[in-house]
């Protein structure tokens, strides 16, 4: 069943996110932040008490939405999106995009897959995993456009069900500050994430030897890695949660990032993290391994250094390598700083996502398939020092 819209004359676009919002979800509220050409409007099932909700936000549920999650229809939640007169609905992760697409019927729908929404979730045993494969494939018919954060998760989606001709590889912006911060470093290396198992934070505290740590976030493994920093008397601070503007004077401050990323045991996955981009705008090489995405970020021995998911010795190897070379570290972190640039400009990436909605706006049969569509080529910064490293010890050294 279709109906008619009345459209919005702003260019309107509803962005969906069932829980608005995640103190992590930076990567939702910067995208809509930057549009210039549409006008945002942030529309969820239920408010999450963070840093980032705000009292803009739409909610449609005040308690529990349970029916909506059983069968992907609610009429308050048609009537809530049909307020907005959106010219067209974005909506993140995959199981939020079903829970959406029927009360988006009607008006485009662009659905960004970003890493455990095509891993892990699908991957489920029994009827719960039925259950989401199935819905997956639903949304999937019913996406206009599917935006996948990085050619892993292309893929991913792609074997899941999603038809080639409809996903895009668009990379997920980061601001850029005018100039590298010149601060004093306080911290050796520094992690920023969830403490769960795909992100590796277990293998990184065996890792660290003598190098003077900073822990920035919350978790299920978080008391478990601080215990195991005690037992190995790692010099190991643990800040918790800090509001994003905490997360980038301390990142600036420390001289490697580390983002060991894995797939964990239940197929859970990553994207593509943003906190490998956002060190890079700040000039901060990463050690990190070769997963789902991450070297699209992290060119190995250019921008910073990859090991194999889960071998502690390479990423202990390549952080004392890089604490050891001022040299290289710096050449590391401007030529990082030049990737970001080149690649995933918050700006840059804003206006492309919105020349899609524009495309979409004017006519659906215009926005698949075309070059956003094909394998990302990112490429490394040019120049001789990026040569030097991509050929000499730093690039074998993963």
């Amino acid at each position: 069943m279709t109906w008619s819209w009345a459209v919005s004359a702003d260019r309107t676009v509803v962005v969906w996110r069932s829980a608005l919002l995640s103190g992590s979800e930076t990567f939702v509220r910067q995208h809509g932040a930057h549009l210039t050409r549409w006008r945002p409007v942030y529309l969820g099932a239920a408010k999450v008490a963070s840093a980032l909700a705000e009292e803009t936000d739409v909610v449609v549920f005040p308690g529990s939405f349970w029916t909506l999650r059983l069968t992907g229809w609610s009429p308050r939640l048609r009537r809530a999106l049909r307020a907005q007169r959106p010219a067209l609905v974005h909506a993140h992760f995959g199981g939020d995009g079903w829970l959406v697409s029927r009360a988006a019927s009607g008006v485009p729908l662009v659905v960004t897959v970003h890493g455990h929404d095509v891993s892990r979730q699908p991957a489920a045993p029994g009827l719960r995993g039925l259950r989401y494969r199935r819905n997956l494939r639903a949304v999937f018919r019913r996406a206009t456009v599917i935006l996948a954060v990085s050619g892993a998760i292309r893929d991913r989606a792609v074997a899941w069900g999603a038809d080639p001709a409809k996903v895009r590889v668009h990379h997920t912006g980061v601001p850029l500050p005018a100039a590298v911060p010149d601060v004093p470093k306080q911290w050796d290396v520094v992690f920023v994430g969830r403490f769960v198992a795909k992100k590796g934070v277990d293998d990184l505290v065996e890792a660290l030897g003598p190098a003077r740590a900073l822990f920035i976030g919350s978790g299920p493994l978080l008391d478990r890695v601080r215990d195991r920093a005690r037992e190995l008397g790692v010099d190991a601070t643990f800040a918790g949660q800090l509001d994003p503007a905490a997360v980038a004077r301390h990142v600036a401050a420390a001289r490697i990032l580390a983002a060991p990323s894995k797939t964990a045991a239940d197929g859970d996955a990553e994207g593509l993290p943003t906190t490998i981009l956002e060190a890079a705008a700040l000039g901060v090489p990463a050690v990190a391994t070769r997963h789902s995405g991450i070297p699209e970020a992290v060119v190995d021995g250019v921008t910073g250094l990859l090991g194999a998911e889960g071998d502690r010795v390479a990423l202990a190897a390549n952080i004392a390598r890089l604490l050891a070379d001022d040299e290289l570290r710096s050449a590391l972190g401007r030529q990082a700083r030049a990737h970001v640039e080149t690649n995933f400009d918050l700006v840059r990436q804003t206006a492309a996502l919105e020349d899609l909605y524009d495309a979409l706006a004017t006519g659906p049969a215009a926005a698949p398939g075309g070059p956003a569509s094909r394998s990302p080529r990112t490429s490394p910064p040019p120049g001789p020092s990026a040569s030097r490293s991509a050929s000499g010890p730093a690039a074998g050294s993963a």
